[in-house]
């Protein structure tokens, strides 16, 4: 298509200008856009105009979509690069362990495990007080629900859920202060040894829980690898149970009622441990439709703080801590959030028979500690049941995640 300018003057002076419109759906050399003037001929006196063009189209630029010019921009694989370049590296290996890795369920456990033995080992080395256990659960439930709240509001999430997650999380709640509380019973009054090997068959009643009420597989490897581990502690313990059997059957042979309470007692730390592996089957399934850990943990400390606060006024005397006392409990409070923070996540993730046994890397983590840094002495029943955990843990990991959850 072409649009022209005839002559509106035939005296030499006049200009002539041609105006060649291109068509956009043409790509012939002859539809190229031309503009002439007409020029005189120095020789010829005559009218006649001739007509040259400004544009020769052989010379004429060549600019298109390719050609033009546009800001430049970096590559996506530099900006990835220039991101990851200021992130710190302990926030890099903090969200390498959440969600970076198809280990992610057995590393956060780990860390998870990892953390309470470090509240332990702050316990032994930097308690002055001796502050009572009701009043220290009140402490951290409290401080837990606090940095749950904050957590919660700062990442615009709803505190308690969708309606079909919330009786979910209440029940998780219930079942955790009822274990909770019925642990701290009996670690009161059961000899040392005795309660910390009741309160280890925990894991291996959430397997049984979360085959139960869950449906999940429970594999010959999840079993021999709780097996090992249990046994692993019993080793750890295995000369205080004999030694501390022995005083428990001479205060019951003198008091008949000593032997009947020792036995209520044993049941009732049986009964806490499966009451709290139902409390991880909960804790599975209200993380998993939340898709949210944290409203589990948020769920749990608003209940448990003022039941562990009623228990505290009901069977004990309180105890005003002073300024270190305070500054560690809210040190093992701070540890205490994450951990179940951690814990919630890797049982979101992983499944519950496998996850389980992971945790009994705190029971090892507290013997290396005791065997390496103190003067206990090295005994045959500590190294087998350190070997024995380490193993099962290590086959664990080796196996690795199931491939649907991957």
């Amino acid at each position: 298509m072409s649009m022209a300018s005839p002559p509106e003057s035939n005296h030499a002076s006049d200009q002539l200008v041609e105006l060649v419109v291109r068509d956009a759906s043409s790509s012939t050399p002859s539809s190229s856009t031309v503009l002439t003037v007409p020029v005189p001929d120095a020789d010829d006196d005559d009218d006649k105009d001739q007509v040259s063009p400004l544009l020769v189209h052989s010379h004429r630029p060549k600019i298109n979509i390719f050609t033009a010019s546009y800001p430049r921009r970096k590559p996506r694989e530099e900006v990835t690069k220039l991101l990851e370049s200021e992130i710190s590296p302990f926030t890099r290996f903090t969200l390498w362990v959440w969600n970076g890795s198809r280990y992610s369920g057995l590393l956060s456990m780990a860390l998870s495990s990892t953390l309470y033995f470090l509240m332990g080992l702050l316990t032994n080395l930097f308690s002055v007080q001796a502050i009572p256990l009701f009043e220290t659960a009140f402490t951290r439930c409290t401080i837990i629900s606090i940095l749950s709240y904050f957590w919660l509001r700062r990442s615009e999430q709803p505190l308690f859920g969708t309606s079909h997650v919330r009786i979910i999380l209440l029940l998780r709640a219930l079942t955790g202060c009822i274990s909770m509380s019925s642990f701290v019973y009996c670690f009161q009054r059961l000899p040392f040894s005795q309660a910390i090997v009741l309160n280890s068959t925990t894991p291996i009643m959430a397997s049984i829980m979360a085959r139960v009420f869950l449906h999940e597989k429970l594999k010959i490897a999840d079993i021999a690898g709780l097996a090992c581990s249990f046994f692993g502690v019993l080793f750890f313990f295995r000369e205080m149970l004999a030694t501390e059997g022995q005083v428990v059957k001479a205060k019951e042979a003198s008091n008949t009622f000593a032997k009947t309470h020792h036995i209520f007692v044993i049941l009732l730390g049986l009964f806490s441990s499966i009451i709290g592996g139902t409390s991880y089957c909960l804790i599975r399934a209200g993380a998993k439709a939340s898709d949210q850990p944290l409203l589990t943990v948020f769920s749990f400390g608003l209940l448990a703080s003022p039941v562990m606060g009623i228990c505290t006024y009901i069977f004990e005397d309180f105890v005003l801590p002073g300024f270190q006392s305070i500054l560690l409990m809210l040190l093992l409070s701070i540890l205490a959030f994450f951990a179940e923070v951690l814990l919630a996540r890797g049982l979101q993730i992983e499944r519950t028979g496998k996850v389980a046994n992971i945790q009994y890397l705190e029971a090892a983590l507290t013997q290396f500690w005791g065997l390496a840094l103190t003067k206990v002495v090295l005994s045959f029943g500590h190294l087998v049941g350190v070997l024995l955990i380490v193993i099962s843990i290590c086959c664990t990991l080796y196996i690795g995640p199931d491939k649907e959850t991957e």
